[in-house]
């Protein structure tokens, strides 16, 4: 009977040592995967910063050609977020609890990511 009772166990040690090496290879191929991916989206944003700074030394030559400020645009343009940001924090302080749909900043989601879309 000892023997019967080793021989189970150690087929059930090689059992889940098979699981065990199974299991290791397909985390291991999920690992180089996510390496692969990781190192294409690394390439892609690469590009796209590039492309980016492109259009922008674009954008400064054009505006400077017309006449515009881009840094005074800049500059307004966040003033502007930033008092709206405000305007909509205050609201909600200070509605007293009528949950307005003015006072409470529910009406601003849409307009704030749209500024945020073309940024």
């Amino acid at each position: 009977m000892g023997f019967g009772d080793t021989a189970k166990k150690i087929q059930t040690l090689a059992d889940k040592a098979e699981r065990t090496y199974q299991k290791i290879n397909e985390l291991r191929s999920e690992v180089e995967e996510t390496q692969t991916t990781v190192l294409d989206t690394s390439k892609r944003v690469q590009r796209l910063e590039n492309e980016m700074a492109e259009q922008r030394a674009v954008l400064d030559a054009v505006a400077e050609e017309v006449g515009v400020d881009l840094e005074s645009v800049s500059t307004e343009a966040h003033i502007t977020d930033a008092e709206e940001v405000a305007a909509a924090e205050g609201g909600i302080a200070d509605d007293g609890g009528r949950g307005d749909a003015e006072s409470d900043g529910a009406g601003t989601g849409a307009d704030e990511s749209a500024g945020d879309a073309e940024r």
